[in-house]
């Protein structure tokens, strides 16, 4: 039998805990509940439904959600996270939060606000306890009254509308201080000196804001502490002082997208050792910069530069040194790289951690690196556009980049054909930009093996041959393909096609020939279609008519024959017509393109008067109806295109009098009447219109150019993670592309307006 007295002991001793947990354990004042409900209150005011967790069913209000406590020793609220709690309906409703309110919380050490439309504090914060304050994402417009939180040393007022510093001063009693937070405001006028106060700061981020004038040097030297200075995006001028050497515990350092001039200090990074994070782009730099520089520092992940201007030059070369570092980020764009030899620069082959490379618009010579890939196993993203390049693109087929989404070798001078296994290498590719280079050859059937491959452009090299069935079948994903100035072959969109998600598609000044086919119906989001300036034949197809999402449609330089079919009035989103350089003879007066911008039916077969839809067209900005064989007089109702621009009525056979009504077109900048049989006398008034005084067109060619974006998947390549918090560095993610056309005409100078208009 057990011994009763242990069995007695174990029992008091079990009590005796019971006890002592409870002894330890608090639930919240009763004026800390009361202040939450008052707090609730004032959020849902006047008619919202937030925080409804918060009741007087659960007594004790740390188990409230979103509210911290202190359990063990005082049971007061220690921390409340009030981050999007007012309802985007109240939004209407101004709101101005009582600072009052949260008195009764002595022991509280942070307190977020964020994304609440707060468009101010009533009164001020007085937690003499608070560490940590956020009132990011709301809708200041003054800094609020928080000199007297002491003990604060996290402050981020982030994504509001504050426009200057006025009250800045304010905040120098702050002096624990560790980060503060300004990014993404308003704020103008110069940076205050003041901010030199902060000694023990180590993150400081004025990003994306409108501040000017120098870097004051008596604020940011006094910073020794300072890890991260993010000073991106704003109007900063003068010089980098050179007392940012003395900054040595800094890690992120981002000037970038500023008008900061003069020479980089030689000796600004030498002493900087703990750097990971450089960007120095979109400046105004000068003289010349040596990335010897960099050769002490050990950590460093992330260098960028664009120099803008190109007045900088860089040398990578001079004089020789060995990196100690392993970037994950490099880019360097529009430089004067290591003139005069423009060789690629040699540090980059101890590199085997590199994730994201651009080297675009360099001038760089020699040939091709595709060394880059075979070293960088985990690299994302290779720009090496606009450089001079050469040689062929040799990729055996033991090599595959899955890790690959970006590629663009455009604008180089690399030839030879496409390696067989393309698809295969780079199965992953979302965008792939071979253009303006000197490829010859067929496309490989392995390039339909990349189904994920969202833009593709082969435009200006010599391709030849058909379009493998394997592309417009495999790569489903496509949204922009760009096939111009090549000599592609053979019928389009055959039954075969399968290009469901394309958006945007250009096959223009190439050998395609035969009638359209109905394939491209699958295509069904279609936004531009180009085929100008090939063989194509036949009849303009009604079905065109169903391609609903189409803005532009480029079907001039063909041998397209008939009227433009009824079924366009179907394409209620077009802007640009054009038909120009075909054998079209006629326009149902049905048709009805009420969007169109711009109409080009130049070297056409129009006969007869002037097509009447036109006059249904009010938002035209451009009218080209030039070389055909249009008769009759020139109709009034052209003054009722209001937001005319471009009239080009030249090389018909109009008969009649310039009608007075033209100098209603108070938007004009050029009118081309000569060529027709005109007569009578010029209207008076025409002699006083603001030809290409308001709202001009260029003249020399490009006088057009419709910009389209879209947007690819989001995919982050490289991520700093700060004491502000996470900059994410994403894969280019918007793809901005533009359709231009060329009309050519005589034009003469402003001082003889007449010869504008006179028929000959």
């Amino acid at each position: 039998m057990q011994n009763p007295w242990l069995f007695h002991l174990w029992t008091l001793l079990g009590l005796l805990l019971v006890g002592l947990e409870d002894y330890g354990s608090f639930s919240c004042l009763d004026e800390e509940r009361v202040a939450l409900l008052k707090i609730k209150d004032a959020f849902n005011y006047p008619n919202g439904s937030a925080l409804s967790f918060w009741d007087d069913e659960e007594v004790d209000c740390c188990k409230w959600e979103r509210v911290e406590c202190d359990n063990l020793t005082t049971g007061r609220v220690t921390k409340l996270h009030l981050h999007d709690i007012r309802e985007p309906k109240l939004g209407e409703f101004d709101f101005f939060l009582d600072a009052s309110l949260f008195l009764p919380f002595q022991e509280l050490q942070g307190l977020g606000l964020e994304n609440n439309t707060i468009q101010g504090l009533k009164g001020e914060l007085k937690l003499k306890k608070l560490q940590q304050l956020s009132l990011a994402q709301n809708q200041l417009t003054e800094i609020p009254s928080l000199g007297a939180l002491l003990s604060l040393n996290y402050l981020n007022l982030a994504s509001n509308y504050l426009k200057n510093l006025s009250d800045f001063n304010k905040l120098t009693t702050l002096r624990s201080l560790q980060i503060l937070v300004f990014r993404n405001n308003q704020i103008t006028g110069n940076l205050p000196p003041s901010i030199g106060t902060f000694t023990s700061l180590k993150s400081l981020s004025f990003a994306n804001n409108e501040l000017n004038g120098p870097l004051p040097e008596e604020g940011f030297c006094g910073l020794r502490d300072i890890e991260e200075l993010d000073l991106y995006s704003n109007n900063f001028d003068g010089s980098i002082p050179l007392c940012f050497s003395n900054l040595t515990s800094l890690k992120f350092l981002d000037l970038s997208s500023n008008r900061l001039s003069g020479t980089i200090p030689t000796t600004l990074f030498y002493r900087l050792s703990s750097l990971e994070h450089v960007s120095l782009s979109d400046n105004h730099f000068e003289g010349s910069f040596s990335f010897s520089s960099f050769a002490n520092n050990s950590k460093l992940q992330f260098f960028e530069l664009d120099c803008n201007n190109r007045m900088l030059k860089i040398d990578t070369e001079n004089p020789p040194w060995t990196p100690l570092f392993q970037l994950n980020f490099l880019r360097i764009t529009n430089c004067e790289l290591n003139e005069p030899s423009r060789v690629m620069p040699s540090f980059i082959l101890t590199q085997g951690n590199l994730r994201i490379i651009e080297l675009s618009n360099n001038g760089i010579t020699g040939r091709i690196p595709t060394w880059l890939l075979k070293n960088n196993s985990g690299l994302q993203f290779l720009s090496l556009g606009g450089n001079f390049f050469t040689g062929s693109f040799v990729m055996n087929s033991d090599h595959w980049f899955g890790n690959l989404y970006w590629l663009d070798v455009s604008m180089n001078k690399i030839y030879g054909e496409l390696p067989p296994l393309i698809g295969f290498i780079f199965s992953n590719l979302l965008y792939l930009r071979l253009s303006d280079n000197e490829f010859q050859g067929t496309i490989p059937p392995s390039m339909g093996d990349m189904r994920n491959l969202f833009y593709l452009d082969l435009s200006n090299n010599n391709f030849s041959g058909e379009l493998p069935v394997n592309l417009i079948m495999g790569c489903i994903s496509l949204r922009y393909l760009k096939l111009s100035n090549n000599a592609f072959e053979g019928n389009l969109f055959k039954s075969e096609w399968n290009l469901t998600n394309l958006h945007q598609l250009f096959m223009d000044n190439n050998l395609f020939s035969g009638e359209l086919s109905d394939g491209i119906m699958k295509s069904s989001q279609l936004e531009i279609l180009s085929l100008k300036n090939n063989l194509i034949s036949g009849k303009i197809p009604n079905w065109i008519g169903n391609l609903s999402s189409l803005e532009y449609l480029v079907l001039a330089g063909n041998s397209l024959q008939g009227s433009i079919p009824l079924s366009f009035s179907g394409l209620q989103q077009l802007k640009l017509l054009y038909l120009s350089a075909n054998y079209l003879h006629q326009i149902p007066p049905g048709v009805n393109l009420s969007s169109l911008l711009y109409l080009h039916l130049a070297d056409n077969e129009l006969d007869g008067s002037l097509p009447s839809f036109i006059s249904r067209l009010s938002s035209l900005i451009s009218l080209d109806v030039r070389y055909n064989k249009l008769s009759g007089r020139i109709p009034s109702w052209l003054s009722s295109l209001t937001n005319l621009r471009t009239l080009l009525l030249k090389g018909n056979s109009l008969q009649s009098p310039i009608p007075a009504e033209l100098c209603q077109l108070k938007n004009i900048s050029i009118l081309d009447l000569s060529f027709n049989n005109l007569y009578g006398k010029i209207p008076l008034c025409l002699c006083s219109m603001p030809f290409r005084e308001k709202n001009p067109l260029p003249i020399d060619g490009a006088f057009s150019s419709y910009v389209v974006g879209w947007s690819m998947p989001r995919i982050v390549a490289y991520e700093y993670v700060g004491l502000f918090g996470v900059l994410d560095y994403p894969m280019a993610t918007n793809v901005i592309t533009s359709v231009s056309e060329n009309v050519q005409f005589l034009t003469k100078g402003r001082s003889n307006p007449s010869l504008y208009w006179l028929s000959q």
